[in-house]
């Protein structure tokens, strides 16, 4: 994703459509041409590797959901923190085992089921380091929960944006690696093996384990790719404003660019510390996207876009670079087109990888068609994402 990102990623690279997991065992992506029909609710769960709880399971590992476990709340409903053994993924005494982040599905949620699932279709078969790791699911009665990774550091939304005394501003190199990092999830999402439009990549889907190291997750609201000559997905509209591209917006085309689009108002947020819309700043400069661009090119007025809790302390060389990249890729589409995407510039990193395992598109395929409304919005509450306590 330009010079300053792809150079250190292509160096890192192993040989195409080969990856090695953290056991050392390699293991092949599956071609495009075996990912392409739909199933049913029945053939997506049992098509997955993923541990079915019961709903018993989960309220002893969340303490019963009780208030103060929950750790997160948004559209889908409420995040609980839990323990599991590691090894039989039993519940566990709380501080004991491997933590857990419990998404459960408010019934009342007018996402529901569909993202519920969509979720599962996705997570249940893609793994990749910059993906948040999905472990299992449960499926009774009315309640519909997801189990992932639990991510010590929250989400990425919080540190740049929460101005509380205990959250410690992040440093220009720890934001360029959290940048390096959801390029290269978003670049495998994009691969012809993967094939995958992401469509929800903002600040609060970005989560961060005990070392900053940055993984996507929400895959509520993803998509297969267009299939053969098609150039594009027609589908609902949905998304966040601010992070969804203009030229989708008008015209419900879907394509990778949206992403890209996504990609560069994220990279701008990182930069400057500030939400992509936001009614509480002074007259011109509620759209960052807008305000931002005409200062971002002149070395003599970036700064005024810059994270004034970076205290200055950034290569001004390197913080032009990323400025011309969040500008290109932040470029409205409907009347220019962004040179590259993504997945055409930055290599995925398969040193560190797990095995990217994906089944057949078949396996996989989005059901976001029957969703209602125009997705969750952007506001100051982050998404019901596997968050920190």
């Amino acid at each position: 994703m330009g010079n300053c990102f792809s150079a250190r990623i292509k160096a890192e690279s192993p040989p195409r459509n080969e990856e090695k997991d953290l056991s050392g065992i390699s293991s092949k992506v599956s071609s495009r041409s075996m990912l392409m029909s739909p199933l049913t609710e029945g053939e997506i769960l049992l098509s997955t590797n993923l541990k079915n709880f019961s709903f018993i399971q989960l309220r002893t590992a969340t303490r019963n959901f009780r208030p103060d476990s929950v750790v997160g709340e948004g559209g889908f409903g409420s995040v609980f923190k839990g323990w599991i053994d590691e090894h039989t993924l039993e519940p566990t005494k709380p501080g004991t085992g491997l933590v857990i982040a419990v998404k459960r599905l408010n019934q009342e949620s007018t996402q529901g089921h569909t993202e519920w699932l969509t979720e599962i279709n996705y997570l249940g078969q893609l793994d990749h380091p910059n993906l948040v790791k999905l472990i299992g699911y449960s499926l009774e009665d009315d309640h519909r929960i997801l189990v992932y990774e639990f991510l010590t550091k929250g989400s990425l939304d919080n540190h740049l944006f929460r101005r509380a005394s205990y959250v410690r501003p992040l440093s220009w190199n720890i934001r360029m690696n959290i940048a390096l990092d959801a390029a290269k999830g978003l670049a495998f999402l994009h691969s012809d093996q993967v094939d995958v439009i992401y469509r929800d990549l903002k600040t609060s889907n970005i989560l961060l384990d005990s070392s900053y190291h940055a993984k996507l997750s929400d895959f509520g609201l993803a998509k297969d790719g267009p299939v053969g000559d098609k150039s594009h997905v027609s589908t609902r509209i949905m998304g966040t404003f601010g992070y969804a591209a203009p030229e989708y917006i008008a015209t419900g085309h879907l394509t990778k660019k949206s992403d890209v689009y996504s990609f560069g108002v994220v990279l701008l947020e990182i930069i400057a510390g500030k939400r992509a819309l936001d009614k509480n700043r002074p007259t011109g400069e509620h759209n960052l996207v807008d305000w931002a661009k005409p200062l971002l090119v002149s070395k003599r007025k970036i700064s005024q876009v810059m994270d004034s809790r970076l205290d200055s302390q950034y290569p001004l060389r390197e913080a032009m670079k990323v400025a011309v990249l969040a500008i290109k890729y932040s470029e409205d589409t409907t009347t220019s087109g962004v040179e590259k995407s993504p997945d055409q510039t930055v290599k995925t990193n398969g040193n560190s990888a797990r095995s990217s395992r994906i089944s057949s598109k078949q396996h996989r395929r989005s059901n976001n068609e029957s969703l209602n409304g125009e997705g969750s919005s952007n506001n100051q509450t982050p998404s019901a994402s596997p968050l920190h306590t």
